[in-house]
């Protein structure tokens, strides 16, 4: 076999491959013997017809079809092996020749991964937010805790703000009660923002036994999006009472004896959680400033695959399980179609970009993933997923997918790599010291994009 590449642009090369014919004889092998167990022929045994008798009943074009299409798949990854290609999805063949016991010819277009120049990255700087927590921060996460330990009193007189309310919910639409339009006993606290447009100041100044309609669009069910009355019937007006903020409530709301302690611990898990998201915002940064570096053309099925796909799990996935189609999520974000097509193909756009520059680090730097960080990535993957470890472990394992956890964690690797050489400062002039605490989130810039999926399904 004979092979040659071309290269149509930076992502895109055809293969121009010769085969001598004599390299077609194991496949002409097997094709006469799937034949052979596949025709019923007179006089002949099954699977013991004569390939002249295949030729002469059945004609040798189909053998010869059966052989090439067996054939082909080994040829066209010896030919990509041979001109180390690394290439990206299902290659366009095309049989330019096929001469019967002298050769065959083919062509193979496919996308190939860019050659990624990488340039000295030591040098970018990026600003971030500085880690303070206020006595005000402090404050309103005590109250937010407050809140969930609010109990409640019914009470005789008309709703107000923050009341927290027993109701009965009829829905109509076109004069008909729709049947998911029916809810009794509904608990709502005025003003939360909950259920439906309109009825904080349908249900204010009810008392129980109140009932009213008013006009509200639905937001889920069989009628989202439509028009409907609903009707609403007070059957309790609850009073919210809060506990004192005192050394009873601490005992009460945490494992601290006092106020002062409460209040100290919810002050360094603010800090915390700011330093959480200060490393986030500093590892977004720099790998944006790294993006900007680099030179990176995108393969266009690639891209237009991954579009595709973004559409596909919002419109199918995310959308269906909140009772929207995509017009109506539009409506509610305040972008045109045109918008969201531009924004969806500029994530794709960063993602693709973001795997290619990544795992030309990985390959530069020399980086590895042991078994322990395999498990610990592992781990986190399962906890996000509300899976167990092992359950999520599985579920791995035979989808194949192991790999692509492997590229995560090597990614994550990479992009630690340039956050460690990069200069961070916060908004106060002050450098921030990102240590390996922070690994869990560079792994959470790096997860798995199409790029890698169209490897894995070349491999099949």
């Amino acid at each position: 076999m004979k092979s040659a590449v071309e290269t149509l642009n930076p992502t895109r090369v055809r293969l121009t491959v010769e085969v001598p014919f004599e390299e077609l004889k194991d496949s002409l092998d097997a094709a006469y013997k799937k034949i052979n167990q596949q025709v019923t022929v007179k006089g002949f045994r099954k699977g013991k017809v004569p390939a002249r008798v295949i030729d002469q009943r059945f004609g040798r074009g189909a053998v010869l079809e059966e052989a090439v299409n067996d054939a082909l798949p080994k040829f066209y990854t010896d030919a990509v092996n041979e001109a180390e290609l690394s290439v990206l999805g299902q290659p366009e063949v095309d049989i330019t020749e096929l001469k019967d016991g002298e050769t065959l010819n083919f062509t193979a277009e496919v996308d190939i991964r860019p050659t990624i120049e990488i340039p000295d990255f030591s040098g970018i700087e990026v600003e971030v937010d500085a880690v303070e927590v206020t006595d005000e921060d402090v404050d309103k996460a005590v109250e937010e805790l407050r809140e969930r330990f609010a109990s409640t009193a019914p009470v005789e007189r008309a709703a107000e703000d923050g009341d927290v309310l027993t109701i009965d919910l009829r829905a109509k639409v076109d004069g008909e009660v729709l049947e998911d339009g029916v809810a009794d006993g509904v608990s709502y606290t005025i003003g939360s923002g909950e259920l439906l447009d309109g009825i904080d100041d349908a249900v204010k100044g009810l008392e129980a036994g109140g009932e009213t309609t008013f006009t509200s669009e639905l937001k889920g069910g069989s009628a989202a999006g439509k028009e409907a009355e609903v009707t609403v019937k007070v059957t309790q007006v609850a009073k919210r009472e809060l506990p004192e903020l005192d050394d009873e409530f601490a005992q009460l709301a945490s494992e601290f004896d006092t106020m002062e302690e409460l209040r100290a611990d919810s002050r360094k898990r603010l800090e915390n959680m700011k330093q959480y998201d200060q490393a986030t915002q500093a590892q977004e940064r720099v790998l944006e400033k790294l993006l900007e570096l680099v030179e990176v053309p995108v393969p266009e099925k690639l891209l237009e695959d991954e579009i595709n796909t973004r559409k596909h799990n919002l419109e199918h996935h995310q959308l269906g399980q909140m009772g929207l189609d995509l017009p109506r999520y539009l409506e509610i974000q305040g972008k045109s179609e045109e918008e969201f097509d531009a924004e969806t193909k500029e994530a794709a756009v960063k993602g693709i970009k973001t795997q290619f520059v990544l795992d030309e680090l990985v390959k530069q730097e020399k980086l590895n993933v042991n078994q322990e960080e395999l498990t610990e990535h592992l781990m986190r993957r399962a906890a996000s997923s509300g899976m167990s470890p092992d359950q999520f472990a599985q579920a791995v394992v035979e989808g194949g997918q192991v790999p692509l956890l492997v590229g995560e964690v090597a990614r994550g690797k990479a992009l630690a790599v340039v956050v460690e050489k990069a200069t961070v400062k916060d908004t106060n002039g002050e450098i921030v010291d990102l240590d390996d605490e922070d690994e869990e989130t560079t792994e959470a810039s790096a997860e798995e994009t199409p790029a890698e999926s169209a490897e894995e399904k070349t491999e099949g």
